[in-house]
């Protein structure tokens, strides 16, 4: 009886000992998986600058959703990548049924910092090979005490990571967010920073800025609580209002709306744009302007046209500015922030006219439709002005403009509001399309000529 206990002693010892073994073994791997997409322990040696959070809750969340986007590398290739903090993750992975039809990737990790975002940045984002990326970031370093020039800084090594992988794949800044100086994030930081932001993409054609601070402050410059309940964090209706601000910038970007409009035209009317190039309209030759002695920071850039340029056949400006796609004549966001520059009818019109079209403006963008010469505001009117008490425009839609000119005056409504009703005009002259600040597009450019 002793020899079995005895044998039996050592079975289960020699056991022990060899499942000891094998946990030795496999725990070093193990570890060296969870290493890999953990939170660092310490920010020793890390890109960026500032410190990273430690609560419980972002650590857990960093490493859960970093170990999950790695199995989906392959999958992801070529998506447009959002990457942001919890804002972003917000848009949750379905993107609450927004931009159907788009590749895209949720890169938003709650709680997360410029500094996390630039050091998750190689693995979780340009591993994609992205064909676009959207970048909202830098509430979470205001609240937890950073500068904006610091955030700033992470926000610059970020945007020259992405250079360095590509020059090519286009990058849309989201302004920061409003919020709250009760939320330790106050309105003066949050536009200094994204001033610091705009500096850093300044005339890089990479880059395309949206406006996505005005699109939700009050007159304070706080976050709208209709879209905002905690005055953080997005409801259902402010992601709604983040995804218009958004198509039309991934329509130019070709990722959306791509098909042709199929609009017809009514009788009497004869199209003033086809839809696909732009024949019909040009460059004219501009008044030479002087140069201001001391020009202010952010002055917009006047274009100087010293000789008349068409183009006909072109699916371009010269300058990239006006483009048209699929219907659409676009005036894209200017780097500078606001480029003032005409696009003209070749043809002159002497006689009374209906002029009709469409346009469709990104938050806060501003523009005009020239009559003759006079200028007709066409902007995002509620935020832009001039006619922000408009009961049926529709922000980020289209929206139908309506000019009549008879007798040398022009009456103008949007939607069938009524703009203006005592513009006046030259006797005659051409049709003109203003690009200053922000995104504009035309469509369904016609003209009715009286008899």
């Amino acid at each position: 009886m002793k020899a079995v206990h005895k044998a039996l002693h050592q079975s289960t010892l020699r056991n022990l000992i060899i499942g000891t073994l094998a946990l030795v073994l496999v725990t070093p791997s193990l570890t060296a998986q969870e290493s890999k997409f953990a939170l660092p322990a310490s920010e020793e040696g890390l890109p960026g600058e500032g410190m990273l959070r430690r609560y419980d809750g972002y650590v857990k969340t960093w490493a859960r959703l970093r170990e999950q986007w790695s199995k989906q590398i392959s999958q992801d290739q070529g998506a447009v990548a959002f990457l942001g903090d919890s804002i972003t993750q917000g848009w949750t992975p379905a993107f609450r049924g927004h931009f159907e039809g788009m590749k895209k990737a949720n890169r938003g990790i709650g709680g997360d910092t410029t500094r996390g975002m630039l050091i998750r940045l190689e693995e979780d984002v340009l591993s994609l090979n992205p064909s676009a990326i959207v970048l909202l970031m830098g509430t979470n370093d205001l609240e937890i005490g950073l500068e904006p020039e610091l955030i700033a800084r992470n926000f610059q090594k970020i945007v020259a990571a992405i250079k360095e992988h590509s020059n090519k794949v286009p990058v849309v800044v989201c302004r920061v967010f409003p919020s709250s100086a009760t939320k330790k994030r106050p309105t003066d930081k949050i536009q200094q920073l994204n001033q610091l932001y705009f500096e850093a993409v300044r005339g890089d054609d990479q880059f395309t800025v949206v406006d996505t601070f005005t699109l939700y402050a009050d007159e304070q410059g706080d976050a709208l609580p209709k879209y905002f309940p905690d005055l953080l964090h997005l409801n259902a209706d402010g992601y709604a209002k983040w995804a218009e601000a958004l198509v039309p910038v991934f329509a130019t970007l070709g990722f959306l709306e791509t098909e042709a409009d199929d609009f017809e035209l009514e009788a009497g009317y004869a199209s003033l744009f086809n839809g696909e190039d732009l024949t019909g309209w040009g460059f004219r030759p501009t008044p030479p302007r002087r140069a201001p002695k001391n020009p202010r920071p952010n002055a917009p850039v006047f274009v100087e046209i010293k000789q008349a340029e068409s183009f006909d056949g072109k699916k371009m400006s010269s300058d990239n500015r006006y483009r048209a796609i699929n219907g659409r004549l676009v005036v894209a966001t200017p780097s500078e922030g606001r480029r003032i520059q005409q696009l003209w009818t070749t043809a002159e019109y002497g006689s009374d006219f209906v002029l009709k079209l469409e346009f469709r403006a990104t938050p806060n963008a501003d523009s005009g439709v020239f009559i003759r010469k006079p200028q007709l505001q066409c902007r995002d009117y509620l935020l832009a002005g001039p006619y922000k008490e408009l009961k049926n425009y529709k922000p980020q839609d289209w929206n139908e403009l309506v000019v009549t000119v008879k007798g040398g005056i022009a009456h103008a409504t949007c939607n069938g509001e009524l703009l203006t009703d005592n513009m006046q005009v030259p006797e005659s002259g051409p049709i003109g399309l203003e690009g200053d600040r922000g995104q504009m597009e035309y469509r369904r450019i016609r003209i009715k000529i009286a008899k």
